[in-house]
């Protein structure tokens, strides 16, 4: 499995600094080696960082895109899925039984949902109160959607397995087609090596190593 090392902050650092401040993320590893393995067009640059202290796991999108579709008719569960978003699934096993899914947009807005195989998502479930929040912000040429989600909670979900977090990361970029209609590119850390683009696999997941 591809891992991606997640630095220890000081603990102290966290009340001092934003988590949209570039400067927060300064000891942060850069994840860049995203694929998009079911079309050969081009994608926008995504740079991926995360950080983590006794209390939080952060993380930190940054798209580098100038154009950022976003269904705005509300805020529904097709109208979030219907727009440019970036993704952060978490499990304890391959057996993806259950894993624990977070779609986000540039909006803040938050698709939080419990998911089992075979395309089995409960939509009324919800990561647990005041234990994850995010932020944004939209640049002329690129978005950033930052966030913490509280250790507590991973531990409660049994997610922290001998300081590793088997993690899935993701983007999902919306472009009209000639029709005038947004379709889909979908973008993933890891290749799953699908026929068809599906996040919702096992062989979509990586390994966030937290470094002491």
């Amino acid at each position: 499995m591809k891992e991606y090392q997640v630095v220890l902050i000081d603990r102290n650092q966290k009340k001092e600094i934003e988590i949209l401040d570039p400067s927060f993320w300064v000891k942060a590893n850069c994840l860049t080696d995203f694929c998009s393995p079911w079309k050969n067009d081009s994608f926008s640059k995504i740079e991926f960082r995360a950080l983590w202290d006794l209390d939080y796991l952060y993380f930190n999108f940054q798209v580098f895109d100038s154009e950022v579709y976003i269904d705005r008719k509300d805020d529904s569960t097709d109208s979030i899925c219907n727009s440019d978003r970036v993704e952060l699934f978490f499990r304890k096993d391959e057996k993806l039984s259950p894993y624990y899914c977070l779609e986000m947009d540039v909006d803040t807005r938050i698709l939080d949902f419990e998911a089992y195989p075979n395309w089995n998502f409960d939509y009324n479930w919800k990561w647990p109160e005041n234990q994850m929040e995010i932020q944004s912000v939209k640049e002329p040429n690129s978005f950033t959607v930052a966030g913490r989600i509280s250790i507590a909670s991973l531990k409660e979900f049994d997610l922290i397995q001998n300081n590793t977090i088997e993690t899935g990361v993701y983007r999902a970029k919306f472009s009209q087609n000639e029709k005038g209609e947004y379709q889909p590119t979908w973008i993933s850390w890891v290749n799953p090596n699908t026929a068809e683009p599906n996040f919702h696999i096992a062989s979509s997941f990586g390994k966030f190593v937290l470094m002491k």
